[in-house]
């Protein structure tokens, strides 16, 4: 190999991650530029990643494949049908030409489904307090945000963990309110310390929204809490009816119960929300090896089943309400029959899902990012990458437990959450591709460079233009040199996550509720979460 003299420079003279000799100043133009921040020309720009990236390039299963488990759920519904049909829901279904077979199951027509579906909401937003949130479901635009009802958080510096709190709901709130990546917030974690169900379910609503004013995801454990809910949202926002105006909070519910049955009382809530307005998040968690057939074709027909059947539920209550299809399937570890959410199978079984739900032209909700570890180690960087990547090539529109979750579902972490932020950064870039263009394609670019030019293209004018917008740059993961990470302390990454989260957590308590409306709302509810929980001087950070 023959080098030319004119190529070597002094190693001082080089950048050290590139290898680059600086042989001009405009080599060291896109580094300094960078490093100017806020300052440096045209300020900022828009990023390389943002909500709703368009997915669906990756896609598990044939088109074959898919009319064939669509065909089969019809078959589940029309002969096996759904039992524990509650008599509210019993009777409508009954009126629209259902059946209740000599299993005293109820069997839904296939033609009823089929109006069902093409009757469905669709195309719809998922709105936030503050517009630049809103979510615009259509297509397979992509979203990515919390879940869970985990039970207890990680402390990472104890290695340890503790049952969660209302305060820690509220504290994961407003640091999802600062994480851009993450684009809605659903209750991370259980209020292990309430008991009474209506102040549970008025502590965890209210906590949800003063903590952030991105769209939320709460629930409700009886029908009968559905209206009180809606009427605090409508204090909230300033008076009766606004809720109905603009719905910021979307209902999770589990109506169905694997395999093939309703849940009366969550039924009865999925059809409550409906007639008050407030957008449903149906999620069918069917657990293959447990609550579905091993086989995961088998899977998916029984959840894509039950599915389309909370899809009757709410749509024979108000048709075409808002609904999520959150076909969630789980999976098995067969060796021990517990829950394991980390696994390839996981990962492929929620994408085609998210496929699954696309050929309906419906919503779609998923699951990602539920790793087994107790720790944000090495195992939960490989879990949660590909079963989040996947499911976003797929097209969901909705993957929830995207950040945060650890232990199986079973804890939650404000370290992860940070960590995971910056994971979803590089989730989306992925989902986003590579545009190709004329421009992109660079011919000119190339001629300028290689024909008596500078021979790189680190002070090129394209890649000053696009810095910012077709890359996207970690906050967390380090990207220093071996020199500069040991002069630093040798930290890791969940080190770094430490310091970040103390960093975000000690001064952003936000007051997105009107402090005299709050307190109006404890004098008339049930409400856990004191003034004192919210402010600054707490003692929590």
């Amino acid at each position: 190999m023959v080098v030319s003299s004119a190529a070597i420079t002094p190693r001082g003279d080089r950048n050290e991650r590139t290898g680059i000799g600086y042989r001009n100043a405009s080599c060291k133009a896109p580094f300094e530029w960078w490093a100017r921040g806020p300052q440096r020309a045209g300020g900022p720009k828009e990023g390389a990643v943002r909500a709703g990236l368009i997915g669906g390039a990756y896609r598990p299963l044939t088109d074959r494949e898919i009319q064939r488990i669509h065909e089969r759920a019809l078959d589940v519904l029309e002969n096996i049908g759904m039992g524990d049909a509650f008599p509210a829901f019993r009777e409508i279904a009954l009126a629209k030409g259902c059946w209740m077979n000599e299993h005293d199951r109820l069997c839904f027509p296939r033609a009823l489904i089929e109006d069902i579906v093409a009757g469905a909401g669709r195309n719809f937003t998922l709105f936030g307090r503050d517009p630049k949130h809103d979510l615009h479901i259509s297509e397979s635009r992509t979203h990515f945000g919390t879940a869970g009802m985990a039970v207890r958080v990680l402390d990472v510096e104890k290695r340890s963990y503790r049952p969660s709190t209302l305060n820690d709901l509220y504290d994961f709130a407003r640091l999802v309110d600062q994480l851009s990546n993450i684009h809605w917030f659903s209750r991370t974690v259980v209020a292990t310390d309430i008991e009474d169900l209506f102040e549970f379910d008025m502590s965890v609503a209210f906590a949800c929204a003063a903590g952030t004013q991105k769209h939320i995801f709460s629930g409700f454990n009886l029908s009968e809490h559905v209206k009180e809910g809606v009427a605090m949202f409508d204090t909230i926002l300033g008076g009766e009816g606004r809720f109905r105006e603009r719905p910021f909070c979307t209902a999770n519910t589990c109506s169905i119960v694997p395999p093939l049955r309703y849940g009366e009382d969550n039924g009865m809530v999925s059809m409550e929300c409906a007639r008050y307005g407030m957008p449903v998040n149906m999620i069918i968690a069917a657990q293959a090896g447990a609550t579905s057939p091993a086989a995961l074709a088998g899977t998916l027909v029984q959840t894509v089943a039950e599915a389309l059947a909370g899809l009757a539920l709410v749509n024979l209550t108000v048709p075409g309400h808002p609904m999520i299809f959150s076909n969630w399937p789980f999976v098995s570890d067969l060796r021990t029959g517990a829950f394991s959410g980390g696994g390839g199978e996981e990962a492929v079984l929620n994408a085609a899902s998210a496929q699954l739900t696309n050929f309906y032209d419906l919503p779609s909700g998923v699951a990602a990012g539920m790793s087994d570890s107790k720790f944000p180690d090495n195992q939960a960087g490989y879990e949660k990458g590909i079963t989040t990547v996947l499911a976003g090539m797929a097209g969901a529109n909705m993957i929830f437990e995207s950040a945060g979750m650890l232990a199986s579902l079973i804890g939650y972490s404000f370290e992860a959450l940070v960590i995971d932020s910056d994971m979803l950064g590089s989730v989306q870039r992925a989902v986003r591709g590579i545009e190709v263009n004329e421009e992109t394609l660079s011919y000119e670019v190339l001629e300028e460079v290689c024909c008596g030019g500078p021979g790189h293209f680190l002070g090129q004018p394209q890649t000053l233009s696009i810095m910012e917008t077709e890359y996207q740059y970690p906050q967390m993961a380090d990207r220093s040199t071996t020199t500069e990470w040991e002069e630093k302390g040798s930290k890791l990454i969940h080190e770094r996550a430490v310091e970040k989260v103390r960093e975000l957590m000690s001064s952003h308590y936000p007051e997105y509720i009107d402090p005299k409306v709050a307190e109006a709302l404890r004098q008339r509810y049930p409400i856990s979460l004191t003034a004192e929980a919210m402010t600054a001087g707490c003692g929590r950070w």
